[in-house]
């Protein structure tokens, strides 16, 4: 390795991932001069248009919106000082259930085989030592984070290398903390149905079964700005209503699952990079 810098690969479905479960760690090693690569899948053109107007509601065009996501993701990897940034530029399959999700294009619809060998060249490319992508849920069940870690985990055995491997997560005392805060920012917020509550109970893992917890406090305030430069998307970013100093507060720390290591080091650890530097 000493001829080249030791990297971390970030494997994300939408403009805005990795700002929301990767920012602070993608920071951090940044800071630390360690190489950061981005992978987005796709292009983020189901999400909100100018002015808040939602998919299929009139006024949204998608091409617009990708344009100006990609806009915005180029924002964001400036304020994290990710050193690249690479798109897959599959169309947005939309939220679970969405007729997007069987559009022609789609990431969803597309063959993990042909995902996976796109991003495996990536890998031969860059040569991660860290990758880190969703489980085999995509975190809550969204169809393009499911196919982010299944073309991640396939190009992973296309190829000879042996990273670290690393699935983000949340711990549950964490996800009851959101609860409690978000309840807090709006006293008017219905109470989930039984079923819906249920679901939202399976979303994370319990605290002992999290393996890595990164501190990242001191980048909270880059990963903050990076949201932030998703302006277009700021109706679905309810951190960014917690101001800096409570966002800190509540995203300083970033968890995570590790499923591959070829270092042998111990757990629970509190870097990625544990036993390779």
């Amino acid at each position: 390795m000493a001829d080249r810098p030791l990297t971390l690969m970030a494997v994300h479905a939408h403009p805005d991932d990795e700002a929301t479960g990767t920012g602070g760690v993608l920071a951090r090693y940044a800071a630390e001069g360690i190489r950061t690569v981005l992978v987005t899948c796709t292009d983020g053109a189901c999400g909100d248009g100018p002015g808040g107007v939602k998919p299929g509601d009139p006024g949204h065009d998608p091409a617009a919106v990708a344009r100006m996501r990609r806009q915005e993701l180029e924002a964001s990897c400036g304020v994290l000082k990710i050193s690249d940034l690479e798109m897959l530029d599959y169309a947005d399959s939309g939220m679970m259930g969405w007729p997007t999700n069987d559009a022609p294009g789609a990431f969803w619809q597309t063959p993990v085989q042909e995902g996976a060998a796109r991003l495996a060249d990536l890998m031969r490319h860059y040569r991660p030592d860290v990758v880190v992508t969703y489980d085999e849920n995509g975190f809550y069940g969204h169809p393009d984070h499911i196919q982010a870690h299944r073309i991640t985990m396939a190009a992973l055995e296309m190829t000879e290398l042996t990273p670290k491997v690393y699935w983000t997560t949340m711990p549950r005392s964490m996800m009851r903390r959101f609860g409690e805060t978000m309840r807090e920012f709006n006293e008017d917020l219905p109470a989930p149905d039984p079923a819906e509550a249920a679901e939202m109970a399976k979303i994370g893992l319990p605290d002992d079964e999290i393996t890595t917890w990164v501190d990242t406090l001191a980048f909270s305030g880059q990963k903050f700005d990076a949201l932030a430069a998703h302006a277009s998307q700021g109706d679905n970013i309810f951190f960014l209503k917690l101001g800096k100093e409570r966002f800190g507060e509540l995203m300083g720390t970033e968890t995570f699952v590790r499923v591959q290591d070829p270092t042998g080091a111990a757990l629970p650890e509190n870097d990625l990079f544990a036993g390779l530097r």
